[in-house]
């Protein structure tokens, strides 16, 4: 393949590996964090790969601005961001890395459950403000319940192993995917998860068919109170509809790395605190929701993944 004059851009930071396979490969690489619309003509026309996270929309129109493009990667798992048909009909490929943040979140999303369940932020805070109170943080045991997976696809599936020494029951919904239960987890219906579990956790795309999936109606379903945790997209949960099973009962507690504001992310926290939705308000402050700010697949390690898996996709498809 001839690099010469062929441009690697990057709209958005990765772990070095990244970069560095690049310019190791003969490719012209520039880092751009702002919008590509910037970028004189004379470098966007030498563009032959984008590499982005979540934080820019690569639309029709933005697309529109390379005429040279063959591929856009993105280092992560979500690919709304990205005009996948459009760049589908130019030829241009689109691939992702759902891999590299599997574990991550998966950890993640038990490390909220326990934290939530257990009082543990909340007794944390109270001892230092001088207060003593165990029996106000009394907690519940994972321990012989049932756990509902939504989505069983890569941090679905790594959820359901890290489980296993909780000796709880495990089982999983997929709309796309069947016949994978095994000695790990049980597939069943949705209305049979909705029925079942003790806790409900969300691992699917942000798609048009998932927009506010989580609403009155599958909160209606439940047969028994639930823990719920969403690590995957904030606007797959009306979370007007969350709020108010938390305040009948219905839902125990939960733990919430997304929001439905978000577009794409908040950035900075005086975005949020000043957002002028009052369910937003009563989110942030209901004692009964713990939030982290998508952080959930953010490690160390899952960035250098990320990096690695792109690089050797991008390989596979002879691309670079």
């Amino acid at each position: 393949m001839n690099m010469i004059n062929q441009t690697i851009l990057f709209l958005d930071s990765t772990h070095e590996y990244l970069p560095q396979q690049f310019i190791n490969n003969g490719y012209e690489v520039i880092m751009h964090y702002d919008l590509p619309e910037k970028l004189n003509f004379d470098i966007r026309k030498k563009v032959y790969g984008i590499i982005i996270r979540s934080r820019l929309i690569l639309d029709k129109d933005k697309i529109d601005l390379f005429p040279n493009l063959h591929f856009i990667a993105r280092a992560g798992s979500g690919m709304e961001n990205i005009n996948i048909e459009y760049a589908k009909s130019k030829n241009i490929y689109c691939i992702n890395s759902p891999e590299g943040n599997r574990i991550a979140v998966a950890e993640h999303a038990i490390g909220m459950l326990l934290s939530l369940m257990n009082n543990i932020i909340k007794a944390n805070l109270e001892i230092k403000n001088g207060l003593w109170r165990r029996e106000a943080n009394r907690g519940y045991e994972l321990d012989g319940k049932t756990f509902g997976i939504i989505g069983y696809g890569n941090v679905g599936t790594a959820i359901a192993e890290r489980l296993q020494g909780f000796n709880m029951n495990i089982i999983a919904y997929d709309k796309y995917k069947h016949d994978f239960s095994d000695q790990t987890v049980t597939e069943v219906s949705l209305d049979e998860l909705l029925e079942s579990s003790d806790f409900i956790s969300m691992h699917v795309p942000l798609t048009r068919e998932t927009i506010y999936m989580v609403n009155d109606d599958f909160f209606s379903k439940l047969s028994k109170s639930i823990w719920f945790i969403n690590t995957s997209r904030g606007q797959i949960v009306n979370t007007k509809s969350l709020l108010n099973a938390i305040d009948s009962g219905i839902v125990l507690g939960a733990c919430l790395d997304v929001l439905e504001w978000e577009n794409h992310s908040f950035e900075n926290i005086e975005n949020m605190l000043s957002h002028p939705d009052d369910i937003l308000k009563r989110v942030i402050n209901h004692p009964q929701i713990l939030l982290t700010p998508h952080v959930a697949g953010w490690t160390f390690e899952s960035n250098k993944k990320h990096a690695e898996i792109l690089w050797k996709k991008l390989k596979n498809l002879k691309l670079v």
